[in-house]
């Protein structure tokens, strides 16, 4: 069903451009091809060897349509395993439905979703796993996040995972041994070999689930709201830090009524910077609303920009203000903005009573004036090297599938060692050996996986690829 017959689909971005790239994969690929390619050495594509370009016309009956570059890939050394054409046009969007259609028409289909990376799945050319992170990696926009899709992409985090399969896979073996002699009373899995596995294993696991929460903000990005009073200058703040006009600014209070929010690049980590309403007591039922959601951004965030002018708020009130969101896995910046109108005299003073009053080690002191980009820059910086994001695992999980698979095998290792321990029968620790071994094997789909699986992964991918 999944992989049959001729598929094409566009595999540029959509929208005109100076150059589209069409994708066909399938046993007809090339001979399709060149029922509309005209090579201007003459050579059909059939006769090409694999990895070859060639440049040509493509051309329907006597009407040229575009000058081309085709590409050939010979199964079965390509992405897919099967055959697969690659032509490279003119980006105009006529040029680019014109050639689909020139081959729809003589049966080849259009690509669902994902479905030349679940070819390749399907092919064995790439796991589960790895195919997951193909669509990770077209949608990175940091480093870090490119870089953690690469390597399971590349087959580090599935080398991991099978070494892990393989291990349980060993020991259940010879466990089913025994039960084959079990009339001899015949022992053929050392019991102490096996407890030190499962200490392996489940530290092993723990390190990679852990790895999950590094993983998804890598993934999803840091989440820093900015908070304080109305008119503390939290708009211009968001602006100067995205350097866009995201967030209206005003002299007018309570002018954000909701959450704005936009991401930045910060050092090779994605930042999720979101500007929300200024905090007050309000009768009016909208700002209320925004006041509401606000606190409720700063509860799912890891770091806090608390903005203040000291024009407008006493040193107990900041401090209470500031204690009543303190928690341990929040970073904090006491941040005092619009400095250009300040009286410098005692600014060294005021800093040190608030930090004397609030005391708490992850609390940071910072000022600026939102209007002048270096100390703007000045803040981005100290909250990139003070971040305190780490992985005990050089392996770094970011999908929830993933996540749910290795909790599911970690329970069932831990109930294979608490049944060693009760002194349990083999068939008995048989029966959770192999539902860890399941889920360890859902993860890179070395057990069939449910087509509506299947369908539920690849159908997030762009068409195309």
């Amino acid at each position: 069903m999944y992989n049959e017959g001729t598929i094409i689909a566009l595999s540029s971005a959509p929208g005109s451009g100076a150059i589209a790239i069409i994708r066909l994969s399938g046993e007809d690929a090339i001979s399709k091809t060149d029922l509309f390619f005209k090579s201007k050495s003459g050579k059909k594509l059939a006769d090409c060897s694999g990895y070859s370009i060639s440049y040509g016309d493509l051309a329907e009956n006597d009407e040229v349509i575009d000058e081309v570059v085709v590409s050939v890939y010979k199964a079965p050394h390509s992405f897919t395993g099967e055959n697969i054409i690659e032509i490279s046009c003119h980006g105009s969007n006529y040029i680019q439905q014109r050639i689909l259609s020139l081959f729809t028409n003589t049966g080849v289909r259009l690509a669902s979703p994902g479905e030349f990376t679940l070819r390749a799945y399907l092919n064995n050319k790439k796991d589960l796993s790895q195919a997951e992170a193909i669509g990770d990696l077209i949608a990175s926009e940091s480093k870090e996040e490119h870089r953690v899709a690469m390597e399971q992409m590349r087959g580090g985090y599935s080398d991991e995972i099978e070494l892990l399969r393989e291990k349980l896979i060993h020991f259940k073996s010879l466990i089913e041994l025994e039960l084959d002699f079990s009339e001899e009373d015949v022992e053929f899995a050392d019991r102490s070999d096996l407890k030190l596995l499962l200490n392996e294993l489940e530290d092993k696991l723990s390190s990679l689930i852990d790895s999950f929460t590094y993983g998804n903000v890598i993934k999803e990005g840091v989440t820093v709201t900015i908070a304080g009073k109305p008119n503390a200058g939290k708009s211009s703040l968001l602006n100067a830090i995205v350097n866009e006009d995201k967030a209206i600014v005003s002299n007018i209070p309570g002018t954000t009524r909701d959450a704005i929010e936009d991401v930045t690049n910060i050092n090779g980590v994605k930042y999720r910077f979101i500007d929300t309403a200024g905090i007050r007591e309000t009768s009016d039922e909208i700002e209320s609303i925004g006041v509401a959601r606000a606190k409720s951004k700063i509860d799912s965030s890891r770091i806090l920009i608390y903005l203040f002018d000291r024009s407008d708020i006493t040193e107990n009130e900041l401090v209470k203000e500031v204690k009543s969101y303190l928690r341990d896995d929040l970073q904090v910046y006491l941040v005092e903005n619009k400095i250009d109108l300040l009286n410098s005299s005692n600014t060294d003073t005021y800093k040190d009573n608030i930090k004397s009053l609030i005391n708490e080690e992850n609390v940071t002191f910072y000022r600026i004036s939102a209007l002048e980009s270096d100390l703007v820059s000045g803040l981005k910086e100290l909250i990139s090297k003070n971040l305190k994001l780490s992985s005990q695992s050089n392996i770094i999980i970011t999908n929830s599938r993933h996540l749910e698979a290795l909790n599911n095998s970690l329970k069932a290792i831990e109930s294979v060692n608490k049944g060693l321990k009760e002194g349990l029968s083999g068939d008995l620790l048989s029966i959770d050996l192999n539902d860890a071994i399941i889920n360890i094997s859902i993860i890179t789909g070395k057990i069939d996986i449910d087509h509506d699986i299947l369908g539920s992964i690849f159908s997030k991918f762009c068409i195309g690829k």
